[in-house]
């Protein structure tokens, strides 16, 4: 293989990688050399990863040249893995120094699925400390820096994973998605992403540690970030075995539309103000949808304010009741700064009012379940606004709000427990990368693939770069 064939491999998706391995075109040894090295020309600037698995990652690839085992669909390709999802032998640190010690036994479902599948951890992705901030930063290992524009957030939790996919440093990355922290990263570095429904995929940990609250039982769910959406619905597949260690997962049997479905466009997601740069990238996409057959209708998803003013009331009272004090001692300063002004935005229920919100999400979500039965899919922005300036979200309640506001649809998803896919839908004229979602009814995954697909077919996103300054 020439040098020019094997630097090229970093530009390539999981599914082309795969198939160049499955044909001996390249081995999976150069392959994760290739990234390897990826790693070592721009990680230090960048600082997308914290912990490289390069030993185990060197010998299972040399696993996979030499046949050792059954070759999976994704047999020798790497992936990384956010820090708070378990890999055997790497610490799980959720972006904490004191949980450096913190070793996992067992992988996490989804990593253990990728790896069933032949694919090969290669480092863990960088977050914000407890995955809290719209940012990638912590005291630990630092900030993260967005390829496109060093000045600009790369977004968060998921920002390292995001950045590693966008510049070539893997071909996959797993995430997880509390309150946009797979869809906000994945739009800010322009990359795809799919967020699956709660349930869907198994979630467990090997370490010792409290029960996740309540909302992030409900609200939270891991999934794939990548260069294609074909790569996503790929490694979509591939999560959907159970696990015995979650009893909350659900087995679905799902089927393909016939027909293209109905879309409602909401050009600010709820956000009553958009940036005219975001508003033409979600036009884009509908009009490529539209070429591709779908029924486009501009109109708003029920109750978007008052159910994601319902997640930050509840998500706040469980900060407060449960995780404050232990933030406030081990996390870092911006962590506590941001915090600070979440909680000030959205101040602390009392009993009957946590019960009252855990409630109202019955109501809320059949009423998403009577408009999803005449808009399938609902077409938004992922963020109103353009990536912010680094350390936005430190300067205050008035930026969090903003910030809040501009994310109304994307938390949503969360609050009503559904699947949303991140496609890239152009740059604005700065070049800042600009994604938008397309979020269905739970267990519609396939639905939002598809759609998502056309969009990408059509509108051509230009990744992986080379960081720009």
């Amino acid at each position: 293989m020439t040098s020019t064939q094997t630097t090229a491999l970093w530009t390539r998706d999981a599914h082309s990688l795969a198939g160049m391995i499955a044909d001996r075109h390249v081995t999976a040894a150069e392959v994760v050399e290739t990234h390897l090295r990826r790693i070592a020309d721009l990680d230090p600037t960048l600082n997308a990863t914290t912990t490289l698995l390069t030993d185990t990652a060197r010998a299972a690839a040399d696993a996979v040249d030499r046949g050792d085992t059954p070759p999976g669909p994704l047999a020798g390709v790497p992936f990384t893995v956010k820090n708070n999802l378990d890999v055997a032998g790497s610490p799980t640190t959720w972006g904490v120094g004191a949980f450096s010690g913190a070793v996992a036994t067992e992988d996490a479902p989804t990593v253990a699925a990728l790896r069933r599948a032949g694919a090969i951890p290669i480092a863990r992705g960088n977050m914000p400390d407890f995955a809290t901030r719209w940012h990638t930063d912590n005291d630990a290992a630092g900030p993260t820096v967005n390829p496109w524009n060093a000045s600009r957030s790369p977004g968060g939790s998921s920002g390292g994973d995001a950045v590693a996919v966008a510049t070539g440093m893997a071909p996959l990355g797993l995430g997880t998605d509390f309150g946009g922290s797979l869809r906000v990263p994945a739009s800010f570095c322009g990359v795809a992403s799919l967020r699956m429904t709660p349930g869907r995929a198994p979630v467990a940990s090997s370490l010792p540690g409290p029960a996740p609250a309540p909302t992030n039982q409900m609200f939270a769910a891991p999934g794939p970030l990548a260069r294609s959406v074909r790569d996503l619905a790929l490694v979509f597949d591939l999560l959907l075995r159970g696990d015995s260690r979650d009893p909350s997962w659900i087995p679905v049997h799902d089927t393909p539309d016939l027909a293209p479905p109905a879309v409602a466009v909401t050009y600010d997601g709820g956000a009553g103000r958009v940036d005219p740069e975001v508003r033409d990238a979600v036009r884009r996409a509908a009009d490529a949808l539209a070429d591709a057959g779908y029924r486009i209708t501009e109109q708003t998803p029920p109750h978007l304010t008052e159910v994601t003013d319902a997640y930050g009331r509840l998500v706040s009272t469980e900060v407060v009741a449960q995780r404050r004090e232990i933030m406030r001692r081990i996390g870092s300063a911006g962590l506590n700064t941001f915090l600070d002004a979440a909680i000030e935005l959205f101040p602390p229920l009392d009993l009957a009012g946590y019960m009252s919100g855990l409630g109202e999400r019955l109501p809320h979500r059949a009423a998403w379940s009577q408009f999803f039965a005449e808009h399938p899919i609902v077409l938004g922005p992922v963020s109103a606004q353009l990536p912010w300036p680094v350390g936005y979200d430190l300067t205050g309640t008035t930026a969090v709000a903003t910030m809040y506001d501009a994310q109304r649809l994307t938390i949503a998803a969360n609050y009503l427990a559904l699947p949303a896919v991140t496609v890239p839908a152009g740059l604005s004229r700065e070049g800042l990368p600009i994604g938008v979602q397309l979020v269905t009814a739970p267990f519609a995954e396939r639905r939002a693939l598809a759609a998502a697909g056309e969009i990408e077919d059509i509108l051509r996103p230009r990744i992986p770069i080379d960081p720009r300054p």
